[in-house]
C-alpha cells in the first residue's frame, strides 16, 4: 500500500472547496472533491497539476452544483506521474465519486483513504 499525506489546514481540518487558497500551493498529485451532506458523497477524484485542477473544479458549475447537499470539500496528496493514474483508479473504486474519468487500463494502487 503507498501511503499518501492528505492535506489539511493548520487547524487539522479538512478544506472547503470555495474558500480555498491556492496561493503558494505548487504539487502534482492526486485531489478529491466531495460534500458533507446526510450522507456524505465524494464528487470528483482526479490528478495532475493541483493547482490548475482546482481552479478548474471551483469555477465548473457541475461540480459546484453539489454544494447544494453540503459543504463541498477537497484535499490532495503528492504523488509520482507514473503512480497517478493507478491511485485515481484504486480511488474511484473505494469511494465511486459522481463526476471523473474512471482509469480502467491503470492497475489500481492501493492506498490509505481519508479519515
Amino acid at each position: 500500500m503507498l501511503t499518501l499525506h492528505w492535506v489539511k489546514s493548520t487547524a487539522d481540518s479538512w478544506l472547503p472547496l470555495e474558500d480555498l487558497d491556492l496561493n503558494g500551493v505548487v504539487v502534482d498529485g492526486v485531489y478529491i472533491i466531495w460534500y458533507a451532506g446526510s450522507p456524505p458523497g465524494v464528487i470528483k477524484v482526479g490528478h495532475g497539476d493541483i493547482v490548475g485542477q482546482l481552479k478548474a473544479q471551483k469555477a465548473d458549475l457541475g461540480t459546484l452544483m453539489y454544494g447544494k447537499k453540503g459543504l463541498l470539500y477537497v484535499t490532495w496528496a503528492t504523488v509520482p506521474a507514473d503512480q497517478r493514474k493507478g491511485v485515481v483508479h484504486y480511488l474511484a473504486d473505494q469511494y465511486r465519486p459522481l463526476i471523473g474519468d474512471i482509469f480502467v487500463r491503470a492497475e489500481p494502487i492501493p492506498v490509505n483513504l481519508l479519515v
